[in-house]
């Protein structure tokens, strides 16, 4: 087969789908890969150093996508890529769907089989391709929050740990999973006094002992949230239902009577963010501000450390990648249900039924529509030049 990882566009995203070492990984499988120039610049990999690993190097994305039968990514396609998108594409990538319908709506219309790494679950019922990039966004919202908390910024002008004599700020964090373990750790690194709301007690539980009495855990309702939220400096959204769109936890009331200079950070913004008042930044313009209240809801957090977070995507994303592309989509999706899980679009259906419910579109399970489809199957093994 051939692999295609054209440059990231999005605003700020110097992530890249495979790093020199995967690109090595496929060619001594027997593919082809080929990678748009400069697309690995942001991780400190130069064209030279794909072309060693045996890629060709591409003038530009059309270029990728013409090439290449298989599309490997980070963040979701945006206009321009999707309208590069046919049939005969399977799309390895993030997605966020159900915030999105204009991107659901493109990708339908491509006909391409679209798989979503924050889809895909493990026999735990865990999230392996997405828990990398929440464990790094969980350790930089606290990062950002303490710098939105600073006064240049529009918050209190207060220093997260505070210092001797002075209180440490009231770190308030909304979701135990990944993310808010990790916001957590970092917190108290910083000596944040720092509660966690989670409707888990079994996760409450697990948190309580890994971190002991320095962490204050709280069970989540409407009274608990509001009243740690109102008494907070930091809120940290870290909630996920997934492949859906992320439940409204904190009202544009609350907001209105938190104390001006507090900080919001939606870590969730990528599937439509937990607080009534988020809307989606960038690292170029991360922050605003609504009732006096600092709101840092960029949606591709992890891409500010993109070293650090492609090496961390690569090391999960790999073994699925080349499954896919060894034994072709649908082999490899119909082999395994718990990859099954990623597919949320194929042939036009929408195959991930959280998506579909969110966004009103017809579902299909996806044994059906994959059974029923042609799209991605061991044809490419014998197609690795052409496709």
């Amino acid at each position: 087969m051939r692999i295609g990882v054209p440059k990231e566009i999005k605003n700020h995203e110097y992530r890249v789908g495979l790093t020199p070492d995967s690109v090595r990984e496929f060619v001594s499988h027997g593919h082809e890969v080929v990678v748009e120039t400069g697309a690995g610049v942001g991780i400190g990999s130069p064209d030279a150093a794909y072309a060693a690993a045996g890629a060709g190097i591409a003038a530009d994305a059309a270029a990728v996508f013409e090439a290449a039968g298989m599309i490997v990514k980070v963040k979701e396609p945006q206009a321009s890529e999707r309208r590069m998108l046919t049939p005969r594409h399977t799309l390895f990538t993030y997605l966020h769907l159900a915030p999105d319908p204009e991107q659901t709506r493109d990708l339908v219309e491509s006909g391409a089989t679209c798989i979503a790494y924050e889809t895909v679950t493990d026999p735990r019922g865990g999230l392996p391709l997405l828990a990398p990039m929440s464990q790094v966004a969980g350790r930089l919202s606290i990062q950002a929050g303490a710098w939105a908390l600073e006064k240049a910024h529009g918050g209190q002008g207060m220093l997260l740990g505070g210092v001797p004599g002075v209180e440490a700020a009231k770190v308030v964090v909304i979701g135990g999973g990944v993310v808010g373990e990790n916001a957590i750790m970092m917190a108290l690194g910083m000596a944040a006094d720092v509660t966690v709301l989670d409707r888990n007690v079994d996760v409450l539980g697990t948190l309580a002992r890994r971190f002991g009495p320095a962490l204050n855990t709280v069970y989540a309702h409407k009274a608990s949230i509001e009243r740690y939220v109102l008494d907070a400096d930091m809120v940290v959204g870290a909630v996920l239902i997934p492949g859906a769109e992320a439940p409204k936890l904190v009202t544009r009331e609350m907001v209105a009577a938190m104390r001006p200079g507090s900080v919001l950070v939606d870590v969730a913004i990528d599937q439509g963010g937990c607080f009534a008042t988020s809307k989606p930044t960038t690292h170029a313009d991360p922050i605003y501000v609504v009732d006096d209240v600092v709101h840092y809801c960029v949606a591709n957090m992890p891409g500010a450390v993109p070293k650090t977070s492609t090496l961390a995507l690569n090391n999960v994303t790999l073994p699925y990648a080349l499954a896919l592309a060894d034994r072709g989509a649908k082999e490899a999706l119909l082999g395994s249900p718990h990859f099954m899980n990623g597919l949320n679009v194929i042939g036009g259906k929408v195959t991930c039924k959280a998506v579909a419910e969110s966004l009103g579109h017809a579902y299909v399970p996806p044994e059906t529509a994959l059974r029923d489809s042609g799209s991605g199957s061991r044809q490419s093994r014998h197609q690795r030049t052409g496709d």
